[in-house]
């Protein structure tokens, strides 16, 4: 249910808040459950560009959800959308490339997805970038780093982020995460 929702979340950000006609449709639909009616309702828009459309298809394809649980659809419905901007489609695909969902696992490329909507201001995904960071995956491991991501990420309502930043702040020295907090200060999402 929550990825509904968030899908839902980024349904109205796309829109403006302003949500009328068939994509309301298919929204209300989601939040009734009715995936059938959903899914039904999003194929056409997605197949017309909708970018919103396009993301909630690749969640139901993801989750398996009224359509049959597809990587391979999720990711091309994600990849849709994520080229138009979605950061939520841009952090999905991160995810599908840093765990080897449905594609060959790929750091790199899951670097490039991640940092797409990190740089967007999703606090998830800037929690990834940070965790991506800290392992040295895709990346040079580079702490300074991952605590800049960490701290954007909990500030952009990363629920565990906090938590890590104070974690790898440990294993800081003092001018480090001073260099670190005035960076995550100066930054600005684009």
């Amino acid at each position: 249910m929550r990825s509904i929702l968030a899908s839902l979340v980024v349904a109205v950000m796309l829109t403006g808040g302003a949500v009328a006609g068939p994509f309301a449709d298919a929204l209300r639909a989601l939040l009734a459950e009715d995936y059938a009616t959903a899914s039904r309702l999003l194929r056409p828009l997605a197949a017309q560009g909708h970018a919103g459309a396009q993301h909630n298809l690749g969640v139901m394809y993801g989750n398996g959800q009224g359509v049959p649980q597809s990587y391979a659809e999720a990711l091309k419905w994600y990849r849709l959308a994520a080229e138009q901007g979605v950061a939520q489609s841009q952090s999905n695909l991160g995810l599908m490339y840093d765990n080897g969902q449905g594609v060959p696992q790929d750091y790199a490329e899951a670097l490039k997805w991640y940092r797409l909507a990190a740089m967007q201001g999703h606090g998830p995904a800037q929690q990834n970038l940070g965790v991506m960071y800290v392992l040295g995956q895709g990346v040079p491991q580079d702490y300074v780093q991952a605590h800049i991501w960490f701290n954007l990420a909990a500030a952009n309502g990363a629920n565990t982020a906090g938590t890590y930043r104070d974690r790898i702040a440990s294993k800081m020295t003092p001018e480090q995460i001073a260099l670190a907090q005035r960076l995550a200060r100066e930054w600005k999402p684009k």
